[in-house]
């Protein structure tokens, strides 16, 4: 299976001025070319210049959209390397970005977001300008075999108080998910709720950019650590599926708060890093797994996020009862033979492991219960 993903690195300052300076020449020179205006650029950075320009031409009729586009650079025309050995402290990845009347280009040190592996397929790359520094995007490639059999299940139900409550068959006390999150989507709704009545609409608009990049940043590290444990324990991941989660109406607080939760990007996250790793994800239905009690699967009462079942008198967490139901979901469509598990247990039952069903070789699809 082919994967691909999107390393972002920052081109150091503390670099050579004048490989900057060309580089800001180049760039501006894209903008330019953009615009239709005859400029000396790299030949095969131009080639990128006119094929955007028909891309933008055929679909927003020829209106530049956006201040500046990235300067585009062909998988063949750029090289990244590492110095494995070296007393540069600097950094160990550099980049050969080519610049026009430069011959060999300028060599520029990057520091990547994670550990670049030299086996990688290289694709294409973008250089973008910003506020704090100049960045490359480059895209990479490589073969992942997604693995059949696991030594556990991770399950994560999705949530509002809790975006993300995590339990596993390796071990059943929740992780819950979220707290930052939470305190962050709060202030900037009372700021641009504040900002609203004094009509200052570019300032809301400024501050969504900002509230979309924290957010981002809270959401690939709550992904990150999902899918670490995931591989630390052998576990294949469950995520529940939430489609048609927002057509529910339980009043406009609550709507807000469901509406505006980033469930469906945290859930990509998530899907993206695990299958980089080789990890198979699958979703199963959340129908009722909020409502049913995981110890005896009789419908119970949900309180200020407490879950009290009146059959067997269970009470604990509510999102951690719909993570152990999810659990449970999981585990009732394996039935072939693999690997040990460990039963899901609650609370009351002082984390005793008990040995129950084997894992099967997992088939990765999307399961509806």
């Amino acid at each position: 299976m082919l994967v691909r993903k999107v390393i972002k690195a920052k081109i150091l300052d503390e670099t050579n001025k004048r490989k900057l300076e060309v580089l800001e020449r180049e760039y501006n020179n894209f903008q330019k070319a953009l615009k239709g205006e005859d400029v000396k650029l790299y030949s095969a950075t131009k080639q990128q210049a006119e094929r955007l320009l028909m891309k933008i031409k055929k679909q927003n009729g020829g209106k530049l959209r956006r201040k500046e586009y990235p300067l585009i650079l062909r998988n063949d025309v750029y090289r990244v390397w590492d110095v494995k050995v070296t007393d540069n402290k600097l950094t160990k990845y550099w980049i050969k970005i080519p610049i026009y009347g430069i011959r060999g280009g300028v060599n520029l040190p990057i520091r990547p977001h994670c550990e670049l592996d030299m086996s990688w397929r290289f694709k294409e790359a973008k250089v973008i300008r910003k506020k704090n520094g100049w960045f490359v995007h480059i895209t990479v490639e490589k073969e992942v075999e997604i693995k059949r059999e696991y030594d556990n299940i991770l399950a994560i139900d999705l949530g509002i108080k809790w975006i993300a409550t995590v339990v596993s068959t390796a071990d059943n006390r929740p992780k819950f998910y979220g707290k930052e999150l939470r305190r962050v989507r709060g202030h900037y709704f009372y700021l641009r709720r504040k900002l609203g009545k004094l009509k200052k609409f570019k300032a809301i608009k400024k501050i969504g950019n900002k509230e979309r990049r924290v957010v981002n940043d809270l959401l690939h590290k709550i992904s990150r650590e999902i899918v670490n444990r995931a591989k630390k324990e052998n576990a294949m991941i469950v995520l529940g599926d939430l489609k048609g989660i927002r057509n529910q109406d339980k009043g406009r607080r609550f709507n807000r708060k469901l509406n505006s939760f980033p469930y469906y990007r945290l859930s990509k996250f998530i899907e993206y890093k695990a299958v980089w790793e080789g990890i198979a994800v699958i979703k199963i239905n959340e129908a009722n797994t909020s409502k049913l009690c995981s110890r005896c699967d009789s419908q119970g009462l949900r309180h200020n996020g407490r879950f009290v079942c009146p059959k067997c008198g269970v009470e604990f967490n509510a999102d951690y009862n719909g993570a152990l139901n999810i659990l449970k979901r999981a585990l009732g469509y394996i039935s072939r033979a693999g690997a040990g598990l460990t039963q899901p247990i609650t609370r009351e039952d002082e984390w005793k492991p008990r040995q129950t069903e084997n894992l099967p070789a997992l088939a990765v699809e999307s399961v509806n219960y």
